[in-house]
Order: structure tokens, then C-alpha cells, then sequence
């Protein structure tokens, strides 16, 4: 798959490549696995997998391309980076909170952010919230953030009824 971008995200999981794209694939539309490399004998000394494993799964979610790495357990997620979905209306963001928030970590819900059962952070945002955040009255964009920061989900009316 030719990326137009230029830029495709590359994903280092220890051994869950295949599995994670599989269900990120099955959460977002136009999505799908494109290919699957695996690990040669040679190299074995270095990288440490059997032969005929999976080493790279490229996918894309709703067209954006990824590739997914069986790199081993050196390098885990951190909140450093997160992948931010745009939503443009509540029944989008509950979709895909609630969908790649199962089996993830709930203690790292907030504000729109969560994390996968990968460890991978996700931003569940509304489009209207830069809209809301970037108002010229001060007064509303301060209501809207006192809101934000006390849910976990985002509210859309919520954050409206906030910048009203």
C-alpha cells in the first residue's frame, strides 16, 4: 500500500502485532490488514524470534496507514505519544471509547484520553471541543475546561451546556 502521507506510524509491541491490528481493524471503518511479514532463520541471534513468526503486520485504519512491530518487551507505550480520533458527533465517541477502552487500563481515563488493553493512548475527542477551547470570551473557554477536566468520556452536550 503506497502511504501519500509520507509518514506511516510504526507500532512496537512485545509479541501482540497481529492481534492488536486485527482489533483495531475491527473498531474502525475502511480498516483493514494489508500485510503480514514474518521472521526469517537469519538474523535469529539478533532478533531472537522463531522463524515463520510474525515480525510486521501493516494495516490501515480508516485509511491511515500503521505498521504494527513484534520488537519484543525492551520498549512498552507511555502517554507520551497518543493517537487522537476525531469524532463528529456523541454516538462516534462512545463508539470508539468504548471500544478500545475494553480491557484497557481505566485507571488512565481522563479527559478524553484513554488506554488501550495494548497500552496504547487514545484521544476520543468531538470536533466541536477546539471550536469550544478556542472561543474568544475567556469566561466560556474556562467553563468548558473545568468541564473537560472533570470527565473521563467526553460529553458533548456537557461541554456545551459549560461553554452556554
Amino acid at each position: 500500500m503506497l502511504n501519500p502521507l509520507k509518514i506511516t506510524p510504526c507500532l512496537w509491541f512485545d509479541q501482540q502485532a497481529e492481534e492488536a491490528a486485527a482489533f483495531y481493524t475491527g473498531i474502525f471503518p475502511r480498516s483493514r490488514i494489508v500485510s503480514v511479514s514474518r521472521f526469517p532463520d537469519a538474523g535469529q541471534e539478533i532478533h531472537g524470534k522463531p522463524a515463520g513468526s510474525v515480525m510486521t503486520v501493516s494495516f490501515a485504519l480508516d485509511g491511515q496507514p500503521f505498521v504494527a512491530l513484534n520488537g519484543g518487551p525492551q520498549f512498552r507505550f507511555n502517554e507520551a505519544v497518543s493517537l487522537q480520533i476525531d469524532c463528529a458527533d456523541q454516538a462516534e465517541v462512545d463508539h470508539y471509547w468504548t471500544r478500545l477502552g475494553a480491557g484497557g487500563d481505566e485507571r488512565a481515563q481522563q479527559c478524553g484520553w484513554l488506554k488501550d488493553k495494548f497500552g496504547l493512548s487514545w484521544q476520543v475527542v468531538p470536533t466541536v471541543l477546539p471550536t469550544l477551547m478556542q472561543h474568544p470570551d475567556p469566561a466560556k473557554t474556562r467553563r468548558v475546561m473545568q468541564a473537560l477536566l472533570q470527565m473521563k468520556k467526553l460529553d458533548i452536550e456537557g461541554l456545551k451546556r459549560a461553554a452556554a
